[in-house]
């Protein structure tokens, strides 16, 4: 299975949820990536972004460069899973194909709300949008688990 995270700029959300469902997956069948649906060209993650993950999961991310989703990106992967409903809504509406696999993470999981955009804020709210997208990120593995589809 291949799943793909997807924030606005892929450098803060969409990438630390990469890593960190990179980081606690038990299986190595699972396939997880990350995308910006308006990335600014050759944009890396976000400083605090890179600290974040850095302190909690000890991998480095901040030479990564932010990608660009395009709709191969949506072909190749099984679960789309967005950070807010908006950009859901939004992918859904310009690639209506793709409806039954595109969600938010939240309202997959079962949480209500929106994953919020830490950008350009101090190293707090980029910890609690951490602490918000590894709970998530949890509940999505149990969700896994007992989905025997996937097995």
């Amino acid at each position: 299975m291949k799943i793909l995270f997807v924030c606005t700029g892929n450098t803060c959300r969409s990438c630390m949820a990469e890593a960190i469902f990179n980081s606690v997956k038990e299986e190595d069948s699972v396939m997880v990536s990350s995308a910006g649906i308006a990335i600014f060209p050759n944009s890396k993650t976000s400083l605090n972004s890179a600290l974040v993950v850095k302190k909690n999961l000890n991998i480095d991310i901040s030479e990564r460069y932010a990608v660009q989703l395009t709709k191969e990106l949506l072909v190749e992967n099984d679960l789309i899973l967005t950070m807010t409903y908006n950009i859901k809504e939004s992918l859904v509406g310009k690639f209506p194909e793709f409806g039954n696999k595109i969600f938010s993470l939240n309202e997959y999981v079962g949480i209500k709300g929106d994953v919020l955009d830490p950008y350009g804020d101090t190293v707090i709210v980029y910890e609690n949008t951490f602490k918000q997208l590894k709970d998530g990120i949890l509940l999505l593995l149990n969700k896994l688990k007992e989905d025997k589809s996937i097995r």
